[in-house]
């Protein structure tokens, strides 16, 4: 429960990072010139805040996104948002969706479900705190700048996904059967001393 460490333990584990090149786009041998996709929010741009209103300092829904360059001979479409910079062993797990269609250009805002809002029925993954939906950046008070890597990767035709796939089941596919990828990074600074009120109370399991 990282959003729940006391702001001295955020400064603490400052330098403590997951690092970018964890990131499923960085790990599945897909690379920029060999099946670019261009994805992007009208929320926010590439490197630039995300606003609080998807975090869990606001209303927590999941961000508009939109995306184009989807190659031919894609069955599919699956999106992982991971967090970089959590003071864990992998990138914390924000959201996990998988299915869709390749004629799919878009994600509107709240498309995830998230704390009382439901969503759009997708076929949602399981994020880090063993949930489907979106999980709002919530990063440890004094721990600084967090990136939240949204990844878009197109997929050929392969087994369906079962149940509420987890990150390895994302990466095993993508390094199978994937043909295109894009990315597009948000980021958030909790400021110090501050903590929503009834933030969940859960264990992570930072290396699904």
């Amino acid at each position: 429960m990282l959003e729940k460490l006391p702001e001295a333990v955020g400064h603490l584990l400052r330098d403590r990072r997951a690092g970018l090149d964890k990131l499923v786009f960085n790990r599945s041998g897909l690379r920029t010139g060999q099946g670019l996709l261009q994805i992007g929010s009208l929320a926010f741009a590439d490197h630039a805040p995300l606003p609080a209103r998807y975090t869990a300092d606001g209303e927590g829904l999941s961000p508009p996104l939109h995306w184009s360059g989807i190659p031919e001979g894609a069955a599919s479409l699956a999106l992982i948002v991971e967090d970089a910079d959590a003071p864990t062993g992998e990138p914390l797990v924000h959201a996990i969706v998988v299915d869709l269609t390749a004629a799919d250009e878009s994600l509107s805002e709240g498309a995830l479900s998230s704390a009382g809002h439901e969503g759009q029925h997708m076929h949602e993954g399981r994020n880090s705190y063993l949930r489907s939906g979106w999980l709002p950046p919530d990063p440890p008070p004094g721990h600084g700048e967090h990136r939240y890597a949204f990844q878009l990767f197109a997929l050929g035709a392969g087994e369906a996904f079962k149940g509420t796939p987890g990150r390895d089941d994302v990466l095993k596919a993508v390094e199978e059967r994937g043909l295109a990828s894009g990315m597009v990074i948000g980021t958030y600074t909790r400021p110090d001393g501050t903590i929503k009120a009834g933030a969940p109370q859960v264990a992570v399991a930072p290396d699904l």
